[in-house]
């Protein structure tokens, strides 16, 4: 690298050497799809639909906790089971789209997550939802790393692709933003799920448009697909989050911590060694030579890592703390919205100006900081401080996500465009999954030992107070006045305080992953 301003390929020129090299033909541009700005847009109706449902629910947890009365670890698995799912496979789902086709397996992807969406909408316990949203992640998985590598084919000019990929994050940071808006709308009027009936008429419009307009893509010499490896990665990822889990609610000294833990890295290390003997590897491990792509990848899972447990929990402050209906809680967090897709589009003029180093880190802190200052929320904080603070993770993630797959795209040679997108998204994924399990048990932990025990408050009702908020409220509707108040009160003091904690704890995790990508990024 030999400025601070750094761009990938598809934002800045490309290098040249100094070593005279003897003259070559000039290689053919390939002619670009007339129809590829349409074809663009159902590849942001897919990004889009997948990454709703990942934010989607968060506001009807508490619609979920009334009707099925799910336990405070399933509640968490309601949470996050689809994206620690999504993140285990896309990697394997990713070099399967090079190998059978992008469109396919795209298409294949669309019908079955219309068809979860249906056992998921009418749920009749806990178990069967999170059922439900497991085979939402496989499908998920199947989607994902085609839209960003058919992308690429779409796109042979490194200028706009570089505008596409903007779009596209602006697709998947702004729709993640948008998830709990669109779920306050349905819940204003309807049962919790139609949260999931929603993804019905966009998987049969991306059926329809996805068969007309997307060109079929593969890598001509794939390799074989080596299924002991998709068990290494599955098993892997989901040993490491249950361990993660389990540590935070029982805590590390419990027998399935060190067991589940010690099994998870196992399987890692099985993955990583299998990658390097293959001749056709799921994933190259060798990209993380390159060190913007190890920056990229680490700056999207830290960031992601840092937001998704928080954020998760910002719909039941606002719901269940604040008293606002979903609709007004949809509404409150709109400046994420708005922040995440005018970043995500004016990315490539960004680091343009400030350089790779400069917008990735500068994203990551900004991110960080804003999380800090969520880590100091209160029961009566002004809206307007809230709505600075969204605007601000909003921005942030939308340009660090943006970025950082541009660079993970462009580090890969074309045909391997699906494996490697698969490494952004999954980084993306895995931390949402990480950031809900980690930041998710910390409150878990935290708020039924703040809780205590309320003058006048018996101790049955105590006690089913500490399973969750949301289980609080419930209880205190049932007790007389005085009571009934007294146990509220203390259980929205209680989750706030565990909510300030999980947020400083990302907060500072965020940054520290600023300063790693800053020396990463280093000039050499």
């Amino acid at each position: 690298m030999s400025t601070t301003r750094e761009t990938s390929s598809t934002l800045n020129t490309s290098k040249t050497s100094n070593i005279p090299t003897a003259p070559t033909a000039p290689t053919a541009t390939p002619t670009p799809d007339p129809r590829r700005w349409s074809a663009l847009a159902v590849l942001v109706l897919a990004v889009t639909l997948v990454v709703v449902d990942a934010t989607v629910l968060v506001l009807a947890i508490p619609s979920i906790t009334e009707t099925l009365a799910p336990s405070a670890t399933g509640l968490l698995w309601i949470g996050d089971i689809y994206s620690f799912v999504l993140a285990g496979l896309l990697v394997s789902m990713g070099a399967l789209s090079d190998r059978v086709g992008r469109k396919r397996l795209l298409l294949i992807g669309a019908s079955a997550f219309g068809a979860a969406s249906l056992l998921a909408a009418y749920a009749p316990s806990p178990g069967w939802l999170i059922a439900a949203r497991a085979l939402l992640g496989v499908a998920g998985a199947t989607i994902m790393p085609s839209t960003l590598s058919l992308i690429r084919a779409l796109f042979p000019d490194s200028r706009e692709r570089a505008r596409a990929i903007g779009i596209w994050g602006a697709a998947a940071t702004a729709g993640a933003a948008a998830g709990p808006l669109v779920g306050g709308v349905l819940l204003e009027h309807f049962w919790w799920g139609s949260v999931f009936l929603l993804n019905l008429p966009l998987v049969a419009l991306l059926l329809v448009l996805g068969g007309w307009l997307l060109p079929e893509s593969r890598n001509p010499e794939p390799g074989r697909f080596d299924l002991p490896s998709v068990g290494y990665s599955m098993t892997g990822v989901i040993a490491v989050v249950y361990a993660v889990k389990e540590a935070a609610a029982h805590g590390p000294a419990h027998w399935e911590v060190p067991v589940t833990a010690a099994v998870g890295a196992f399987c890692l290390w099985r993955f990583v060694r299998r990658q390097l003997r293959l001749d056709a590897p799921l994933l190259d491990v060798r990209l993380f030579a390159d060190r913007r792509f190890t920056a990229a990848v680490l700056g999207a899972l830290i960031a992601v890592f840092g937001l998704g447990g928080v954020v998760f929990f910002t719909s039941q402050y606002l719901q269940l703390v604040r008293e606002y209906s979903p609709l007004r809680a949809g509404l409150a967090e709109l400046p994420a919205f708005a922040g995440a897709a005018v970043t995500s589009v004016l990315t490539a003029r960004i680091a343009r100006r400030a350089g790779t180093r400069g917008a990735l880190v500068g994203g990551m802190a900004a991110l960080g900081l804003a999380l800090g200052v969520l880590g100091w929320l209160r029961q009566d904080t002004p809206y307007l401080l809230l709505a600075a603070v969204f605007l601000a993770v909003g921005a942030a993630e939308g340009l660090v996500y943006t970025l950082s797959a541009d660079l993970v795209l462009t580090a890969a040679p074309p045909q391997k465009a699906g494996a490697a997108s698969a490494v952004s998204e999954t980084a993306y994924e895995l931390g949402t999954a990480l950031g809900i399990a980690l930041f998710g048990s910390v409150l878990t932990a935290v708020y039924p030992r703040t809780l205590g025990h309320p003058a006048g408050v018996g101790a049955d009702a105590v006690d089913a107070a500490r399973q969750s908020l949301g289980a609080a409220v419930e209880t205190a509707h049932a007790l007389p006045g005085p009571a009934g108040q007294a146990l509220a009160a203390a259980a929205r003091g209680a989750f706030v305080h565990g909510m300030g904690l999980a947020a400083l704890c990302a907060a500072v995790l965020v940054l520290l992953g600023a300063g790693l990508a800053w020396r990463l990024l280093r000039v050499r």
